[in-house]
């Protein structure tokens, strides 16, 4: 079957995010280095986050309340309400960044425009995603958005039953191949992976693929060949 879908990540894909929250790291970092060493305080706010996927998932917001939680945490429960106000503050200003699209999205994407029904399938907090789709300036560009709480393969089949096509018209472009790549090619369809320069722990993995339906590219602006391709 010719894929007739073609579905992309938007965080590090579209447009930059890791590197935004490691900036906000540093600053909560600064906020408690009397406390602990710096390398200590990742590792706690990065237990908290995976403790609280299940129950807050992705986002600013979700990392947001795991500071908060780490910081009271490793004080002991003695952190001043004026540090809790600015780890607050740092949230706020993730929240309010810039987005800024990566080198060759709009052009790849007025490219594929019209040949495939596009979409984007994202995880995270779903005002924040709307919000930066709607600053980026290519929601026009897209037939559907769907902002996924998970990227199970159960999750992609509920997306793909949405969208009523099969796994094999099915393409996904993404930077992560635990989310974005792995549970598609499980399907059936089709996955182009796109590394990004910095990539959550949490989001990483040790497996590789190893199928004639996937490919990895260097940049978003080598997808359309890399489709063509597959």
């Amino acid at each position: 079957m010719p894929v007739k879908v073609i579905a992309f990540d938007a965080d590090d894909t579209l447009w930059v995010n890791e590197p935004y929250f490691q900036e906000t790291e540093m600053k909560f970092i600064g906020l408690l280095d009397h406390l602990l060493k710096p390398h200590e305080i990742s590792r706690e706010l990065l237990k908290t986050e995976s403790d609280n996927i299940p129950l807050y998932g992705y986002g600013v917001k979700a990392f947001t309340l795991s500071m908060i939680e780490t910081a009271l945490r490793i004080s002991n429960g003695t952190l001043d309400a004026e540090t809790i106000a600015r780890i607050i503050s740092l949230g706020k200003e993730q929240l309010n960044h810039e987005v800024e699209l990566l080198e060759g999205v709009e052009e790849t994407l007025k490219a594929l425009h019209g040949q495939y029904r596009l979409v984007v399938a994202t995880k995270g907090d779903l005002l924040d995603q709307e919000r930066k789709l709607r600053k980026s300036g290519i929601e026009g560009y897209f037939h559907h958005v769907e902002i996924m709480s998970e990227k199970a393969p159960s999750d992609y089949l509920k997306l793909l039953k949405h969208l009523d096509v099969q796994p094999e018209e099915f393409l996904m472009v993404g930077n992560s191949l635990k989310s974005d790549i792995i549970p598609v090619i499980k399907l059936g369809g089709y996955g182009i992976h796109i590394p990004f320069h910095t990539h959550w722990s949490l989001d990483k993995t040790d497996v590789k693929v190893d199928s004639p339906r996937f490919r990895e590219v260097a940049s978003i602006l080598e997808a359309k060949e890399a489709i063509a391709n597959l």
